[in-house]
């Protein structure tokens, strides 16, 4: 196995609007209203979560704060620049280092929808991915009925490249995959193309 390039997230990242840090224990509560509503997880492999469930999900993510290899993962949490609860969560793990391949996930609060506050966060992630990473492959995978996702990754400039026909029992029903990846040859880092096909 080769060994990936490494990144560790010490400090906040900032954009224009967004601070992304690292997660803390005193983000169980914000965690919480995000992960048990039925919307939220509508098109995820779980269901609501109890507190208990949010409390483990967070330890995990209390800890991904670097990549030392394949397989690892960097949590992300996002507030608002001027202060407020967690209103995102995202994820960097690093698929393959003998490919360079890097794959993201994300996940707002409906408050926060609607808004560009996920496509200005997954640009940060993208760009992490390429510039620290050395990735030649940022992908991302979601169920064919999040259309609103889908959207999100064709405006930050990511071409659909598959369309996996119930290739997954998910929560009692068979579901379609769609996977949306983009290319370091085709992202100048700090600029997405938005609106590419």
């Amino acid at each position: 196995m080769l060994a990936a390039p490494t990144l560790f997230i010490t400090e906040p990242i900032t954009t224009d609007r967004l601070v992304l840090r690292t997660y803390e224990e005193r983000d169980l509560d914000d965690l919480y209203d995000m992960q048990s509503r039925p919307e939220v997880a509508r098109y995820l492999y779980w269901g609501p979560r109890t507190r208990p469930e949010v409390a483990e999900s967070l330890a995990q993510k209390v800890a991904a704060t670097h990549i030392l290899m394949e397989g690892d993962i960097v949590s992300l949490a996002v507030t608002a620049k001027a202060g407020g609860p967690v209103i995102g969560d995202l994820t960097l793990r690093y698929v393959s280092a003998a490919h360079a391949h890097a794959e993201i996930g994300y996940l707002f609060h409906p408050e926060a929808q609607g808004k560009g506050l996920a496509t200005e966060a997954a640009r940060v992630l993208i760009d992490l991915a390429f510039t620290r990473l050395k990735a030649h492959r940022v992908s991302a995978a979601l169920d064919a009925r999040n259309t609103r996702s889908a959207a999100l990754l064709h405006r930050l400039g990511l071409r659909r490249e598959a369309h996996l026909v119930e290739n997954e029992w998910v929560k009692g029903e068979w579901t379609d995959e769609v996977v949306y990846a983009v290319l370091e040859g085709e992202w100048p880092a700090g600029e997405a193309p938005l609106g590419a096909p």
